[in-house]
């Protein structure tokens, strides 16, 4: 019943006002990829950054579920919710942990993951890292469900999840390379050798393991062997992600120390403080508590010692990576989770004192609370603003004075929406544009002003292309063949930080009632 609890609290963070806010355009480009899939029925894997199938194949379930058959009728809950769904099933999987763990470590594990307010606003978008993350805890709880069964079943079982992880997010070679390296580690540390560290999984369950992730990913990258090419292009993926991540052709470059000052403190002058310091803090006690001679009482020693290592890796190696976007971060930011869990119930028994263990659980007590307040701010009223740290190049609330705009024009043109010519000009990319758009089936999209192209009623364009619109509209047609166009837009709009949009509407159809 506590897990149940737990879960009920992590739902009543991750579900509430799931449209409030605005797309992003990874948000809405996987929306249109998973449209192609809901559509057609299948979905082929590109090299071109937009993963693997495994969210696509979950939502949709979850849009068959509701009826829903075509890409117009999506919406932003059913998208979102898919991810809510994988936060919330992520807080009750911890209940896997008692045995390792205890009952309490495990349960504050689960509390913490619910009220993280990174783990709750990246719950709440439709991007593939909590998926992700959700699998990566699979793969590392069947591994150790194996470690102690010793049993092909779990072999296999563990094979599959890591499987699902290769078909969600090519950057599965992180984690999984991170429990690699911390087993190999952790047989080192306590001082056992190699012969004795490849008893922990025999050859033929390896081989088990192996082959039940290579048929998974195979079978879901190639949608289910009817595109072979999806296998191959799954690796040759790899060049373009590998170069990306060591900075090369991508704006996304930030220091090595940026995942942690998102993390313990992030301030934009006008904006609230944000810190998940408290895990931080919590971890560092978790990893004190695993290496002291007298263990963590009720708790698997040398588990928690795996995950310390494990999350150390993951932490360096987030770090190294020049190229970074914040919700990177969570695949580390779990497993600080999973040993502040287990610091925080060491730090409560190795003080002798009732009157300051009181002191200590009411400061853990303010510490979440805290943290739970800080989940909903940046969540919900802090949804899109640029000083919420979990914010990065995030659509702002303009985009739907664009589309309530576009919707009065059509609603007075003869056709409406399904007739209404929009031309839209920019070199930008102009996600998640095309997404709120989608219901307008006569819009036309180019990076540039064609002075052959025949002028559309509608037109919403780059100010650094405004020139060779003027100059199409006035210069060009003869005299008493121009026609006068207005603003749409009667202040300055953006779609996102720096990509101002202007708008501009034939005089007859602005004037039309």
């Amino acid at each position: 019943m506590i897990f149940v609890g737990l879960m009920l609290v992590a739902a009543a963070f991750r579900f509430p006002l799931l449209a409030e806010r605005p797309m992003h355009c990874d948000e809405a480009v996987n929306g249109d990829k998973f449209g192609l899939l809901l559509e057609r029925g299948r979905y082929e894997y590109s090299t071109a950054d937009y993963h693997g199938p495994t969210l696509y194949y979950l939502t949709l379930a979850a849009a068959r579920i509701q009826g829903i058959t075509r890409y117009v009728d999506l919406n932003e809950v059913t998208l979102r919710s898919v991810a809510a769904i994988l936060g919330v099933l992520l807080v009750g999987a911890h209940f896997f942990l008692i045995p390792y763990f205890g009952l309490y470590a495990a349960a504050l594990t689960a509390l913490l993951t619910a009220v993280s307010p990174a783990m709750v606003y990246y719950s709440r978008y439709y991007i593939h890292e909590m998926l992700l993350v959700f699998l990566t805890f699979g793969t590392l709880l069947l591994f150790l469900k194996y470690c102690e069964r010793k049993s092909a079943l779990w072999a296999c079982a563990a094979g599959v999840c890591a499987g699902l992880m290769y078909a969600t997010k090519e950057t599965v070679i992180i984690p999984l390379s991170c429990m690699v390296l911390a087993a190999v580690m952790l047989i080192l540390i306590e001082k056992t050798t190699l012969v004795a560290g490849r008893k922990l999984i025999c050859g033929q369950h390896l081989a088990i393991a192996l082959g039940s992730a290579v048929v998974v990913g195979a079978a879901l990258m190639s949608a289910f062997f009817t595109h072979p090419q999806g296998v191959i292009d799954s690796v040759l993926a790899y060049r373009t992600y590998f170069a990306r991540g060591s900075g090369i052709n991508t704006f996304h470059v930030h220091p090595w120390n940026y995942y942690l000052s998102l993390l313990l403190l992030y301030h934009v002058p006008g904006g609230p403080f944000w810190s998940e310091a408290l895990i931080a803090v919590l971890a560092l006690f978790g990893i004190r508590a695993a290496f002291r001679k007298d263990g963590v009482p009720g708790a698997n020693v040398l588990v928690i010692r795996f995950l310390g290592i494990y999350s150390l890796l993951m932490i360096v190696v987030y770090s190294l990576i020049p190229y970074k976007a914040p919700w990177n971060l969570l695949g580390f930011l779990h497993g600080m989770i999973l040993l502040g869990g287990v610091g925080a119930v060491s730090l409560v028994r190795a003080v002798q004192k009732r009157s300051f263990q009181v002191v200590i659980l009411a400061v853990l007590c303010a510490g979440l609370a805290h943290l739970g307040w800080e989940a909903w701010e940046s969540s919900v009223p802090f949804g899109s603003d640029p000083r919420n740290p979990w914010v990065y190049a995030h659509t702002g609330k303009d985009v739907y004075l664009m589309v309530r705009d576009l919707e009065l024009l059509a609603s007075s043109y003869p056709g409406g929406r399904a007739s209404l010519p929009v031309s839209i000009i920019s070199r930008e990319n102009l996600w998640p544009l095309p997404w709120y758009l989608r219901k307008f089936s006569t819009v036309q999209w180019w990076n540039g002003v064609s002075d052959t192209a025949p002028m559309t009623p509608v037109v919403l364009i780059s100010p650094e292309m405004e020139p060779a619109l003027v100059r199409k509209l006035y210069d060009l047609p003869p005299p008493g063949q121009r026609e006068m166009y207005v603003s749409l837009f009667d202040r300055y709009v953006e779609l996102r930080p720096q990509v101002e949009m202007r708008g501009y509407v034939v005089r007859s159809l602005w004037e039309n009632p």
